[in-house]
């Protein structure tokens, strides 16, 4: 596997080569400009024996158990893969300034509203597969075929059990219980997670109930908005706070010891939650427009969302759901079963700027 040069990121720090961070919009089209170039004539060979074929893949998703996944990919089918991580928003704003330069053949997102809106943008082309349609239920895939799931992440409660009784909290209507009042941590409302589960709960309760439980949430907030899950769910587990709201992958993350036995020691005392029905949201990933190889593109698409790599490969290897069941975490598996709330996923996509809308008008930011 091949990596291209990555985009700045300060908050997932690349574990290859670093490029100097561009500031000027100039520099930015250059680099856009070169690496279109570099790339476009390496990419033409037809699809067929071993090292004759590679494919871009710009990714949302930062975890070294993707890269070995793409590579056990190659050895499989001899199409060799190049890949390009970013942000998301980052990532979709360079494959639409790209255009038909663009030596993106998979986009891979995180998020409902990033797909939705890369699909919105014309960024994804139609794809018919058999292979992925026996693979990915009907509701975590775009009914035109423009983008697929790869995996589910459910939106979980933390509870401390000293600061709130855990019996408190069944579904998420309760996190706007009076008796939370002052012991409720939110992430902020620029993150798509918790706009995603906003738009979740529009769809099955409807505006006038949604504004309710909205003004319920931030009337129990304790300040501050955090900016990311894991802090947030520390501050749980200290005590800061009584409850919050975090992805299942952060949590089992930390209860792991990956990120530090002082954080898997800090976890054992919280209480974790499913809500039940639960809101699913994915990471997932479509064949660009312009793809020079969208053949290839997807073979790596149903190769994805294969059981060797929905259940192996991506979802495993970083405590993520796969498409279907609760597949062997032990740290999943202790969380519960999961029983999803039926709300098709490109719902979710079209309903977030509504969404946003309800969440600055209840006084979250």
């Amino acid at each position: 596997m091949h990596r291209f040069a990555p985009l700045p990121d300060r908050h997932h720090p690349q574990p290859t080569v670093r490029q100097p961070l561009l500031r000027r919009p100039a520099a930015l089209a250059l680099l856009v400009l070169g690496f279109g170039s570099l790339l476009s004539g390496c990419r033409q060979a037809p699809l067929g024996g071993a090292g004759g074929v590679s494919i871009g893949v710009y990714s949302g998703r930062h975890y070294n158990t993707d890269q070995a996944l793409y590579r056990r990919f190659t050895e499989q089918t001899g199409i060799q893969v190049k890949l390009l991580e970013g942000k998301d928003d980052a990532l979709i704003e360079r494959v639409r300034s790209e255009g038909a330069n663009s030596p993106a053949d998979l986009l891979v997102l995180v998020d409902a509203a990033r797909l939705s809106r890369a699909a919105g943008e014309g960024l994804f082309q139609p794809m018919r597969s058999a292979a992925i349609e026996r693979s990915v239920p009907p509701e975590l895939r775009d009914s035109a075929g423009r983008w697929t799931a790869l995996t589910r992440r459910v939106r979980m409660v933390v509870v401390n059990p000293k600061q709130v009784d855990p019996a408190l909290i069944r579904t998420y209507a309760d996190l706007a219980r009076p008796e939370l009042k002052g012991r409720l941590c939110l992430r902020n409302g620029r993150s798509v997670y918790n706009q995603s589960l906003v738009a979740d709960q529009l769809i099955l309760r409807g505006e006038s109930e949604t504004r309710r439980w909205l003004a319920g949430l931030i009337a129990n907030l304790k300040p501050p908005f955090f900016s990311s899950d894991i802090p947030l769910a520390r501050a749980v587990a200290r005590g800061d706070c009584g409850v919050g709201v975090v992805n299942s992958y952060y949590v089992a993350r930390l209860l792991s010891g990956e990120a530090g036995a002082e954080d898997r020691t800090l976890l054992q005392g919280v209480k974790v939650i499913v809500p039940d029905p639960a809101h699913i949201n994915v990471s997932g990933a479509g064949i660009s427009r312009h793809a020079r190889q969208p053949e290839a593109a997807r073979k790596l698409l149903e190769f994805l969302v294969s059981a060797e790599g929905g259940g192996v490969g991506y979802a495993q290897a970083n405590h993520e759901y796969p498409l279907v069941g609760s597949g062997s975490d032990p740290l999943l598996q202790r969380f519960g079963p999961v029983r999803g709330d039926g709300v098709p996923i490109e719902q979710l996509g079209a309903r977030n700027t509504e969404a946003v809308q309800l969440m600055r008008a209840a006084g979250w930011p």
